[in-house]
């Protein structure tokens, strides 16, 4: 477990590598990517060539006997919700870091985005169960507590992936339509009905974290491998193709189900893998959008 002091040292680091980020690559893909709920009317001023005529103010024309129209803006106060995986599973990578440090970063990316937008920022974290909600606001310092909790907060190691109850949860609590991220390597029970449900009410995109064993084995002989979750060991023969067949089918039928779920609720979904550049699959995203 780290100490107080190295945990504010990390939220320090991440603060200026992902508030970076979000300033200068994401703030505006973001606000372009989710639109408001609308316009509201800001002022009226002087009629300009090219003016739509629909806008004129007949009353403050009149009065000034000269054409006025009407100004309005973009109605921005929206609110992040995010979703976040702190089960085991989280805690696995083989590369320079691990699924927890991805699931991290990207969090915290989309909560500078958000902050600088002026929206508020609430969080879900889940295992097996809800682990921690904390409610939407805004501000400096509630993004840094969010940060501060991702990196503190102890997964759970003895339980397995409830995507489902996650769901289940966030629609209970958020009553007003949220852009909601789930974050999560997916590796769970069924989730299509609470998925389904939440893409109705809010705006949904699930980003699955993945390591590249998850999927592929490495030809390494006999291993013992130990579940992130229910911390049962198997003993592996890595040299049997069959063997490793198997593990990219077990993989690869989780990852069909999390598409064709995400597909049929209408939601959007994103895979980053923990040793590629997250930055350009978010970018990726919010262009398309």
């Amino acid at each position: 477990m780290m100490t107080t002091s190295e945990i504010l040292k990390r939220v320090r680091r991440i603060e200026i590598k992902t508030k970076g980020l979000s300033n200068h690559i994401f703030a505006g893909e973001y606000h372009s990517a989710f639109k408001g709920r609308g316009m509201s009317f800001s002022e009226v001023r002087e009629y300009q060539h090219g003016d739509d005529v629909k806008n004129i103010d007949w009353n403050v024309t009149a009065r000034f006997s000269t054409p006025f129209v009407k100004v309005f803006e973009e109605e921005r106060e929206l609110i992040l919700m995010l979703l976040v995986d702190v089960s085991g599973s989280s805690l696995f990578g083989t590369t320079e870091r691990l699924k927890r440090d991805l699931i991290t970063e990207i969090s915290a990316v989309l909560s500078f985005a958000a902050a600088t937008n002026n929206d508020k920022v609430g969080v879900i974290f889940f295992s097996d169960k809800v682990e921690k909600f904390i409610p939407p606001k805004k501000g400096r310092s509630h993004i840094l507590r969010i940060i501060r909790e991702l990196i503190a907060l102890e997964p759970n190691q003895t339980g397995g992936t409830n995507v489902a109850c996650a769901l289940e949860y966030l629609n209970q609590v958020q009553k007003k339509r949220a852009i909601t991220f789930c974050i999560s390597d997916f590796i769970s029970e069924p989730y299509e009905k609470p998925l389904q449900l939440a893409a109705r009410r809010h705006d949904m995109v699930g980003i699955q974290v993945f390591d590249k064993h998850d999927r592929d084995l490495p030809d390494a002989g006999l291993i013992q491998v130990e579940d992130a979750e229910t911390k049962d060991t198997v003993w592996l023969d890595t040299s049997d193709r069959s063997v490793r067949a198997n593990y990219i089918h077990k993989f690869e039928e989780q990852k069909k189900y999390c598409i064709q779920s995400f597909r049929k609720s209408g939601a959007s979904l994103l895979s980053v893998r923990t040793d590629q550049d997250y930055v350009k699959s978010l970018q990726g995203f919010f262009k398309a959008r």
